[in-house]
């Protein structure tokens, strides 16, 4: 039994993901005059709901009282990917500057939720502790 249920964990998983997909999109910004750079990404959701669909994830029940199955892969449910199908720059290097700009102010607001969520539930506890007060 959690004390949080699946929330905290949750949570820190999606700031797991946003704080390397900040890293990784300020170092393709870094690197937007590197010759033949490719810019990376992180992908997160889409991984994790192939996951859930592919046969391997289903288990069968014969009866009601067996145990569910669930995954315990100790895998890290995002991964980082290389966009190497295009060329922005004469140079080879793909980053578009303008894009990684906005993927790091949309980043910066995702993760600033993630952090309103989390002190929302600690300050819920800290309420219930002090007993309503």
């Amino acid at each position: 039994m959690s004390l949080f249920g699946e929330t905290i964990h949750t949570l820190e998983n999606y700031l797991d993901y946003s704080a390397l997909k900040n890293k990784t999109i300020s170092n393709n910004i870094a690197n937007t005059d590197t010759p033949n750079y490719k810019a990376k990404d992180v992908v997160f959701k889409d991984i994790f709901h192939e996951t859930l669909q592919s046969p391997a994830f289903e288990a069968k029940r014969t009866h009601p009282k067996h145990i569910p199955f669930s995954s315990t892969s100790s895998q890290s449910p995002y991964s980082i990917i290389t966009r190497s199908n295009t060329n922005y720059n004469h140079n080879g290097n793909n980053v578009d500057i303008d894009k990684e700009m906005v993927d790091l102010a949309k980043n910066q607001i995702y993760y600033q939720a993630l952090v309103d969520r989390l002190n929302g539930k600690f300050g819920s506890l800290q309420t219930v502790i002090r007993g309503g007060k």
